[in-house]
């Protein structure tokens, strides 16, 4: 019996210390585990344990030896991390010579954490000297399809034409979770696939770790920075949204929250893309200018004014800017995000009273394109089709549509470019996908006044009547007689009314009272109007993000590389190969 009772009181006073915090163990190691790293490529090493140590307890080794060996140089030890009751190491800026894989252990006070990096090299000389990457944000299938069947038409069960992007020839499924969870924001999808290191959501460009300063996390060298690290190719970002936005933003920046716009804006400057085309100016002008998003006085406008840059901010600013031989120009053409092409060409609605002369997306990809290419060691270009995300959030899916189809007039841009130029390797992808499905069409034509009787599947769907007599590709008029039928599986409570947003983009659901989201009884008294019980928690106001996968294609050298099932961390390392980031080159060994 008195045996069992002092057993008892040790196990007791064993448990009180370690938690009182005598004993910690490595709680986490950045890179995560199974992270791939470009050889060569600059990385931040961090080790945070999960209490208060002594410098003297901990030891961290890699494949056995001292990290200091393998990394090249020491870390900073900090015993109480801001806000955080506990020690951590870092070293800024490391990073590994030698392909391999690396097995990473760190202890203190007897207990270990470990991780395994695959350190991974590229090829001596490049595939290719062309990249041009676009992202469809938000572009699911049934984006893809609608765009296929609203452009080209379909006739007896055969499409009448082929978008863009389905005449790539390699694809892949693309894999989009988080490090913090199964679903996906763009900021952290993109900045895998600008990175190669998958990171939380909100993160751009660096692993999210548990302090609150948004800017002191481990960060990893983005597409942008490699580029000018590795050699003297032109860079360029094209958006339609705000170029702080999370998808331009992962080309260049590094936060732990995408909100960070006004920094976003010095991060993109610091970088100096060649080519920086989209919305946005309200973080790039002085907090004394009107409309002005800064606290500051910086003028970025000024400032790549004076680097040489030609300024546009008109699409007829825009046109003059690109006759320049300077190859770089800026161009800002709207505060925040850009008009949709429905609102700019046909329905005049959103803001476009107010920016009449917005280019497009086409006419933004065109001007980077012959711009970037007076580069005689080639480019890299990001181009966003930022709008497919935008109007799917809150249903509005003719807009959504219309922007797929605009997105894959610029990827036949590309194809063009690279019937000239064959050493260039395309990728069209998206970063997540929607809840959305295209499930038959809606003929006002039937019976009745119940627009949900309007409604045909099956047989009873047959083809839509959308007319392009124009031959631009895009249809004439949305609003036709018999459409398409696209809906959400996913939504807050809204009223669906069968119908496109002629009267503007569409707002579904709108605050009460109690600070909860609501159908907006604007659209309750349209005739046929239905009202849909949402099922997503009170607290969202338009449709989220899907977990499906999403497609990736691809043509060009290098393009091979591309097939199965694929993260976004694996499509940058094709990219990297294609590019040879990882072989030594006259400007990295100079640095």
């Amino acid at each position: 019996m008195r045996k069992t009772l002092l057993a008892a009181a040790s196990l007791a006073l064993l448990s009180s210390t370690v938690l009182s915090g005598a004993a910690f163990a490595a709680d986490t190691i950045y890179p995560i585990d199974r992270a791939t790293i470009l050889q060569g490529s600059p990385f931040d090493f961090k080790v945070e344990f999960d209490g208060v140590v002594k410098p003297e307890e901990v030891k961290i080794t890699i494949n056995g030896e001292d990290y200091k060996h393998v990394l090249g140089k020491d870390a900073t030890f900090v015993e109480k991390e801001p806000g955080v009751e506990a020690s951590a190491l870092v070293l800024r800026g490391a990073s590994i010579a030698a392909p391999g894989s690396y097995k990473v252990e760190a202890s203190a006070a007897g207990k270990t954490k470990t991780v395994t990096w695959d350190v991974y090299g590229t090829p001596a000389l490049p595939k290719v000297k062309n990249v041009i990457f676009f992202l469809g944000d938000g572009m699911s299938v049934a984006h893809r399809t609608a765009a296929r069947i609203m452009s080209k038409g379909n006739t007896e069960g055969k499409a009448n034409g082929k978008l863009n992007m389905d005449t790539l020839d390699h694809m892949a499924f693309i894999g989009t979770s988080s490090t913090d969870s199964i679903a996906v924001d763009s900021a952290n999808s993109m900045s895998a696939y600008m990175t190669g290191h998958k990171s939380a959501i909100n993160a751009i460009g660096v692993y999210a770790d548990r302090t609150k300063d948004s800017f002191d996390d481990p960060k990893v060298e983005t597409l942008g920075e490699a580029v000018r690290r590795t050699g003297n190719k032109a860079l360029g970002i094209v958006s339609t949204a705000e170029l702080q936005d999370a998808t331009p933003a992962a080309v260049v920046a590094h936060t732990r929250k995408r909100a960070d716009k006004a920094e976003i804006a010095q991060m993109l400057y610091d970088v100096r893309p060649d080519v920086v085309l989209g919305g946005g100016g309200a973080y790039f002008i002085p907090q004394s200018t009107p409309g002005s998003k800064r606290k500051d006085d910086k003028n970025f406008v000024e400032l790549f004014k004076a680097d040489g840059y030609q300024i546009a901010t008109t699409k007829a600013e825009l046109a003059q800017a690109s006759k320049s031989n300077s190859g770089k120009i800026f161009g800002v053409f709207h505060p925040g995000n850009m008009d949709t092409w429905l609102d700019r060409n046909q329905l005049k609605k959103g803001t476009v009273g107010k920016f009449p002369d917005q280019p497009g997306l086409v006419d933004m990809t065109r001007t980077a394109l012959d711009a970037l290419s007076k580069n005689p060691e080639g480019f890299v270009l990001m181009v966003e089709g930022a709008s497919i995300d935008k109007m799917s959030h809150p249903l509005d899916w003719d807009r959504a549509i219309v922007e797929t189809i605009e997105f894959d007039q610029a990827v036949g841009l590309a194809r063009e470019f690279a019937k000239n130029n064959p050493d260039t390797l395309i990728v069209v992808t998206g970063d997540h996908a929607h809840g959305v499905s295209l499930i038959g069409t809606i003929d006002d034509n039937k019976p009745g006044t119940e627009m949900r009787e309007k409604v045909g599947v099956y047989a009873e769907a047959g083809f839509p009547n959308y007319e392009d007599k124009d031959g631009d590709g895009f249809p004439d008029r949305i609003d036709v007689s018999k459409r398409l039928a696209i809906f959400a599986n996913n939504f807050p409570d809204y009223y669906e009314t069968f119908r496109p947003k002629l009267d503007g983009p569409f707002v579904p659901a709108v605050q009460n009272a109690e600070k909860k989201y609501v159908a907006n009884e604007q659209y309750k008294d349209v005739p046929g109007a239905v009202l849909r019980t949402g099922n997503l928690p009170r607290d969202n106001d338009t449709g989220v993000h899907a977990v499906d996968d999403i497609v990736l294609q691809a043509t060009g050298p290098g393009a091979d590389g591309f097939k199965g099932y694929m993260e976004e961390s694996d499509v940058y390392r094709v990219i990297a190969e294609a590019l040879a980031f990882g072989a030594p080159t006259k400007r990295a060994s100079a640095q």
